[in-house]
């Protein structure tokens, strides 16, 4: 301390704490004279002791006439050192930047001042205090004093230029620095950030590429910043890097996969947009350093296809599209059980764009990884059930699709249609909103035979009498109606002279069962008038209800259907189709007068030739024992002689039987349960319809009541 006091007049250390800047000014250059004067002469012992006067005496000073002094003295000292500043800059620095970070505003504005001058001197040499500088200006930029700020700006540029031309700045020790700013949310700050950034890259020997995953995350965040200049900014930048990826033969695609699957999220549009448009182009230019993060690049991806940005959907549904395409390999990292988490979580979407996407790639899994999938069914089996609930028709056939696709071996085939059930008996409203769409598309994937033939194993086997006979009647409708089971019925229609006709008619029949409307259905079907007629005859004052008579309906609307033509045409041969006409008679016999059911059976029925009765009267008092052998398609060379149809209606009135057990158990429980009262009340109301029409029917005198005696 005595050697720099010696070294300066008291005029001189006085003046540099005056509060008048020019006397400030003068004995600053008083210092640089001293110090330049000591240099020469190599007494650096002397300058160190200056500069630790300068620094303990003025810089850290309580008084901020003195700490203004300090910094423009050690500035001045460094401009006298010239050359020879190098290896006195760990004295003269630190006490600079820590001034950065006074109170008064004017002692930080002197600060920038100078470290700005001592930067100009010392070029090169600056870099090794780099970091520490960064910092600081990192903070400056967002300084709450405008002339602090510009004096901030002025350096910032003279240190880009100083670190551009340097070959001994370290990118390795900086990136970190960097990585802790980058989520600021100051935007002088992120401007600072991004004006760094672009300028690094900009040099050649700055691989700022290779870091880039360490500041990619802060970029994109800058996406969605209030200022528009801050947001070009980020996105120039991204763009920049974006081309340089294309043309770099070495990038590390994971690490920005990861943060990029992130940022696709965002509320924020033009980030996700901005993100998907990087994974588009990931999965074009390295697909397959990417197979590991496929599931994560899924989940991302599957929630864009539906968004609300058409340009944002184009990109999703173009990506998702490569992203199928490709064909990657278990070991190759690309996991099948995750893809698959995926799309079954997706599958809950709202969407139902991302709900069929995520369909199709369940699809393209089966297809290819099959016994990866299988192993994981458990997990995902209740949900593509749940699926078949979809409000939407095109997700529920691409789900059935991937049913079926399951469903290929026996077992599963087998669990498929026994949880379907299952499924519909939990669920009523989807048999009735989509049943049919369901049988009729599984009939077209699965084999119609085969799927009916299991249903009715599981509804022979079904406790619940009820919902049994709810579904035979739906799969009797389906089966009578739909387009895709006509080559159902026409085995059907062969039941009595072909093997295979006869062997699905049987197996039917034991669960058909549950209706009696079904059975007659299938009978006529199956063209045996005479089993049909016997079912109409066994049938008692209990099974013909509301309900019943709603199918019975239904049924003779269907006989003026072309699916029955052929029922029209045989009654044009009464003769030869006697238990036909019988059986007919019979159903017209069950309805009620006044219904169109029975005007439209009545009139059909007056169709039939007169002229032919007569014949029949002569066939039936020759032939007591009448048979369906009269029928030409029951004839002895047929099968009828070998179809048990007294054991068929056996069950048919046993099982008939136990439903009218199970009505009255019903009726007489005294169940507090909400199904229960409901079922009560759908079973008076019934009654008490049935019980109007047949007051109506009673009401109304016949034809022959009218004649007179």
């Amino acid at each position: 301390m005595a050697d720099a006091l010696s070294a300066i007049p008291a005029a001189v250390l006085r003046n540099l704490s005056d509060k008048l800047y020019e006397k400030r000014k003068n004995a600053a250059l008083e210092v640089e004279g001293i110090v330049k004067q000591l240099a020469a002469v190599g007494d650096h012992d002397k300058i160190t002791a200056v500069i630790s006067l300068l620094t303990h005496e003025f810089a850290y000073s309580p008084q901020a006439n003195h700490r203004k002094g300090g910094l423009i003295g050690l500035a001045a000292a460094t401009v006298g050192l010239s050359n020879e500043a190098a290896q006195h800059l760990e004295q003269i620095v630190p006490p600079v930047i820590n001034s950065f970070s006074d109170q008064d505003s004017r002692v930080r504005y002197y600060a920038c001042e100078a470290l700005y001058n001592i930067a100009k001197v010392v070029r090169g040499e600056f870099i090794v205090h780099f970091n520490k500088i960064f910092d600081a200006l990192c903070k400056l930029s967002a300084d709450s004093d405008p002339n602090v700020q510009s004096a901030a700006h002025l350096l910032d540029r003279l240190v880009k230029d100083i670190v551009t031309e340097s070959d001994q700045f370290s990118i390795e020790e900086f990136i970190p620095l960097l990585r802790e700013r980058m989520n600021v949310l100051n935007p002088y700050v992120r401007q600072f950030l991004v004006g760094w950034i672009t300028v690094l890259d900009s040099v050649p020997d700055i691989d700022m590429l290779g870091f880039l995953p360490d500041f990619l995350d802060g970029l994109f965040n800058m996406l969605s910043d209030s200022s528009l200049e801050i947001r070009q900014q980020a996105d120039s930048a991204l763009s920049e890097f974006l081309q340089e990826i294309k043309n770099s033969p070495s990038v590390d695609y994971g690490r920005m996969a990861e943060i990029l699957v992130q940022r696709i999220s965002s509320p924020d549009e033009f980030t996700r947009w901005t993100a998907i448009t990087w994974i588009n182009e990931f999965v074009k230019l390295a697909a397959d350093q990417l197979v590991p993060y496929y599931a994560d690049i899924l989940g991302a991806i599957l929630p864009c296809i539906a968004d609300k940005e058409e340009k944002i959907r184009v990109v999703a549904r173009e990506t998702n599209d490569e992203l199928r395409a490709i064909k990657a390999d278990p070991a190759e990292g690309f996991d099948v059980g995750a893809i698959l988490s995926i799309a079954k979580r997706q599958l809950s979407s709202e969407y139902e764009a991302t709900r069929v996407e995520s369909l199709h790639w369940i699809s393209a899994l089966l297809n290819r990884h099959r016994q990866e999938v299988l192993s994981s069914l458990n997990d995902i089996f209740d949900t593509l059930l749940k699926v078949l609930s979809d409000p939407s028709d095109e997700v529920v056939l691409l789900v059935l699709e991937v049913h079926a696709c399951i469903a290929k071996d026996q077992h599963n085939f087998s669990q498929l249609l026994l949880f379907l059930v299952h499924k519909f008996r939990t669920d009523i409203a989807l048999l009735e909103k989509r049943g049919a769409l369901i049988i009729r598309r599984l009939c077209v994937l699965l084999d119609a035979e085969r799927v009916y033939r299991e249903l009715s194993t599981i509804l022979a086997r079904e406790a619940d009498l009820d919902y049994a006979s709810i579904l035979v009647q739906a799969l009797n409708l389906i089966l009578l109606t739909s387009s895709e089971l006509a080559g159902l019925r026409d085995l059907l229609k062969r039941s009595l002279f072909n093997a295979a006709g006869k062997d699905f008619f049987l197996s039917l029949y034991a669960s058909w069962s549950h209706s009696s409307m079904a059975i007659i259905s299938l009978c006529l079907l199956a063209q045996a008038y005479q089993h049909t007629s016997s079912v109409i005859q066994s049938l008692t004052e209990e099974d013909i209800n509301v309900r019943f008579l709603v199918q019975l309906d239904k049924l003779i609307h269907l006989l003026e259907t072309p699916i029955f033509a052929y029922l029209r045409l045989q009654l044009l041969e009464p003769g030869r189709y006697t238990w036909l006409l019988k059986a007919l008679y019979g159903l017209l016999m069950l309805l009620p007068q006044q219904s169109s059911a029975f005007k439209i059976l009545r009139t059909r029925l007056k169709t039939v030739p007169s002229y032919s009765f007569n014949s029949i009267q002569n066939y039936m008092s020759t032939e007591m024992q009448l048979s369906e052998d009269s029928n030409m398609n029951e004839d002895s060379n047929h099968l009828h002689n070998r179809m048990n149809f007294e054991s068929c209606l056996q069950h048919f009135v046993q099982m008939q039987q136990q439903h009218r057990a199970h009505l009255k158990s019903q009726k007489s429980s005294d169940s507090s349960s909400i199904s229960s009262k409901e079922t009560k009340e759908v079973q008076n109301s019934e009654e008490a319809k049935g019980a109007l029409m047949v007051t109506n029917i009673n009401r109304q005198p016949s034809r022959l009541s009218r004649k007179p005696l």
